[in-house]
């Protein structure tokens, strides 16, 4: 037996060609410990927007009802050549109730239940996931269930890997985020100092309001001077960023090694020895990351996903870390909606243009 129902799909062909459309599908029954979910709600994340849209020329793309078609520009076209022809579904994380379940024990324990779910293809009126990814909801709702997997495990995930890698502070880039604005709960919750970099006086009151206590802002003139000076204060030698291209990796190595050097009682022509470590977790900026010679050899640049983390982390870390989710789920981990879409609205000119911006405060949340 099969459930029927609309889902989202995204096909890049080799000349370039995006469509991005609401097909109608079949969803098998689940088997084993899957389960079969029927979607209230779905968050449209940045992570989600690489497969979805891509750097598609939205201006200029052809839309009609429940369709798009754009043109990818080079070197973005042949760059996914991978996923060339491919029919792909999208969406990494939302929240509905289970309707049917394969014969596994975890499966049919979350039978009738509302869960938040990471199925990847969860722009759809159905989703197959697995049941050990499926976090009862209890009496919250699908909507403020529906962002309780990528960006707070990420809060979380950044603070116990600083604390793996033996760091008690953080410095974090485009901080006024939503999974910024957990962060900064969580830090102050675990003891963490935190430095966060923002691009206005608006998100630095922002985030001050919170309670957070370092807050840099990028577009002032002293930018850099602010960046040491909380550097030297909180001991931030490690750090996260999802911008990934442009100058903001190498203006916080610079500050790292601007402030370890003024500690140094005699001149390296090698820099300090102070170790400094950034993680780039995303690719708000699509440009080609810069780097100059300005910080020594003691630094390491590297990527970082929410997956393979868990896979390192451990199932007692992951189930730790999912438990304090649910219980903080309207408080440390809550998530508001500029606007809420159906599949066929997410298709429309207003909203990919908007919700592709990634502007802070403007996350849109599918409803299917």
């Amino acid at each position: 037996m099969t459930t029927t129902g609309k889902q989202i799909f995204t096909t890049l062909e080799a000349d370039g060609t995006l469509t991005v459309e609401v097909g109608e599908t079949q969803f098998p029954d689940p088997k084993g410990n899957q389960v079969l979910v029927k979607m209230e709600a779905a968050p449209i994340n940045p992570s989600d927007l690489a497969l979805l849209l891509g750097s598609a020329d939205l201006e200029t793309a052809d839309y009609s009802p429940g369709k798009l078609v754009a043109k990818m520009p080079e070197p973005f076209a042949s760059g996914a050549k991978a996923r060339h022809g491919q029919r792909l579904p999208v969406g990494n994380e939302g929240a509905g109730t289970v309707v049917a379940a394969g014969e596994g024990e975890a499966a049919q324990a979350l039978m009738g239940q509302r869960v938040a779910c990471v199925p990847g293809q969860a722009y759809a009126e159905y989703a197959i996931a697995d049941a050990g990814m499926c976090l009862p909801l209890g009496d919250h709702s699908a909507e403020a269930g529906a962002s309780s997997f990528v960006n707070p495990m990420t809060a979380l995930g950044f603070v116990e890997n600083a604390r793996m890698d033996g760091q008690r502070a953080i410095v974090h880039a485009a901080a006024a985020s939503n999974l910024g604005q957990m962060l900064v709960k969580i830090c102050q919750a675990d003891g963490i100092e935190l430095v966060n970099i923002v691009r206005s006086q608006s998100q630095v009151d922002l985030l001050k309001g919170i309670g957070a206590k370092h807050v840099v802002n990028s577009s002032d003139d002293d930018f850099m001077k602010q960046l040491r000076a909380a550097i030297e204060a909180t001991g931030a030698f490690y750090g996260f960023d999802p911008i990934g291209g442009g100058k903001t990796v190498d203006s916080c190595f610079k500050a790292m090694e601007q402030v370890a050097a003024s500690k140094m009682g005699d001149y390296n022509r090698y820099g300090s020895n102070q170790q400094k470590k950034m993680h780039i977790y995303g690719r708000l900026d699509l440009g080609p990351t810069i780097l100059t010679p300005s910080y020594g050899f003691g630094w390491t640049l590297t990527g970082w996903l929410l997956t393979p983390f868990m896979a390192q982390a451990g199932q007692e870390t992951v189930g730790r870390m999912r438990q304090r989710v649910l219980s903080e789920l309207t408080t440390t981990f809550a998530s508001s909606y500029k606007r809420k879409v159906t599949l066929e609205e997410m298709l429309t000119k207003e909203a990919a243009t908007e919700y592709r911006a990634m502007k802070t405060g403007e996350k849109y949340l599918v409803t299917p």
